[in-house]
């Protein structure tokens, strides 16, 4: 899809009110490769090779030199730039030349979760025996003894830490005791009071290693935002070397800042975002544009499904029928046919290299 010749069109469109405020373009840039201090584990770079990597990139490896060093670690850098390789490589190096070893992996959502569950089985080598596994609300209940037991790498989220694995401490002493390493992924999200109610978990956990004899190491991945060190080190309270020169390679994108137009001068109200959200959503779909729209709480996504539903329905029924809401509080197995559906479905056009940012 043309991104100038859809800006030309929306800007002719009778609702459009002068919302585009800022344009900026942002330039694509080469890819930057680094090198480790020392190979990793013959048995990673088989995988890799079966991924098709074969190089890593700049920030990969000061992330893993680092942690190789004993150091807690922040990555910083832009999406889809890598940032899991530099954590799962490290900590599955360490599972993998020590049996005794676990890790645990902190996501904030489930689906994330899942999704880096599946990475995680790309990468770790059939003939390991080394168990990773998901540790949340929707794991069923007979399963639970068993993961607890004998899963080495644990991947959970903030609230089930709290409520599911720290009360029972002692039932999870083994994997406690020997925690190597602790992944914190999308570290920006902890922030404001979910960001101290985190915090204050993250010390918790500490505290029972430390009682349990075994002082993990803390890597955590951000999207870029202006003080990752003092974040980490305010999350976690512990010291961190930041890693935020990305050398992933980029396509470039064009950036733009779309105000909602005013409704009442007096009062300074705008239009409503979700509006303004559902109304590009859908001209990106009439045009066969793969399209993802975020919001803030369940009822929002619940409500921007059915405006752009219903102003699809008449003109494409069949894009109507492929928009789908994703949210908190669906069963597990909705949830899983959802994700499954987004990961296979195709587009015949290709999504622009635009991002938009509603004020």
């Amino acid at each position: 899809m043309d991104v100038g010749a859809f800006l030309d069109a929306v800007q002719k469109m009778p609702w459009y009110m002068e919302q585009i405020v800022h344009g900026e373009d942002v330039p694509a840039r080469e890819a930057r490769y680094g090198t480790l201090d020392r190979p990793l584990d013959g048995r990673l770079e088989e995988a890799l090779d079966g991924a098709g990597i074969d190089a890593l990139y700049t920030h990969q490896t000061d992330a893993i030199n680092a942690l190789r060093s004993g150091k807690n670690v922040i990555v910083s850098t832009g999406t889809a730039s890598g940032k899991s390789l530099c954590y799962n490589l490290p900590v599955l190096e360490a599972l993998l030349q020590d049996r005794t070893a676990s890790a645990m992996y902190i996501f904030p959502t489930k689906a994330l979760a899942q999704d880096q569950r599946r990475a995680l089985g790309r990468l770790v080598p059939r003939s390991a025996r080394l168990r990773y596994d998901i540790f949340d609300g929707d794991t069923p209940t007979p399963e639970r003894g068993g993961i607890r037991r004998s899963a080495r790498l644990l991947i959970t989220n903030p609230d089930m830490l709290h409520v599911g694995i720290l009360p029972n401490h002692r039932l999870w002493y083994q994997r406690l005791r020997s925690l190597r390493y602790v992944v914190i992924d999308e570290a920006h999200v902890y922030r404001g009071v979910f960001g101290s109610h985190v915090a204050n978990i993250i010390r918790r956990l500490r505290r029972i290693c430390e009682r349990f004899g075994s002082k993990p190491q803390f890597i955590l991945c951000s999207a870029t935002i202006a003080n990752p060190g003092e974040h980490a080190e305010r999350l976690t309270g512990l010291p961190f070397e930041v890693v935020d020169d990305d050398g992933s390679p980029y396509g470039g994108k064009d950036f733009l800042f779309w105000n909602p137009p005013m409704l009442d001068l007096a009062t300074g109200s705008r239009r409503s975002t979700n509006t303004e959200s559902a109304q590009l959503f859908a001209e990106l779909l009439r045009r066969y544009v793969r399209t993802m729209n975020f919001v803030r709480s369940r009822r929002a996504a619940e409500l921007l499904y059915v405006y752009v539903r219903d102003n699809l329905k008449l003109s494409h029924p069949d894009v109507a029928k492929r928009v789908m809401p994703y949210r908190a509080s669906y069963l597990p197995e909705d949830r899983r046919a959802i994700e499954r559906d987004l990961a296979q479905v195709g587009c015949s056009a290709l999504r622009p290299r635009t991002r938009w940012s509603l004020g």
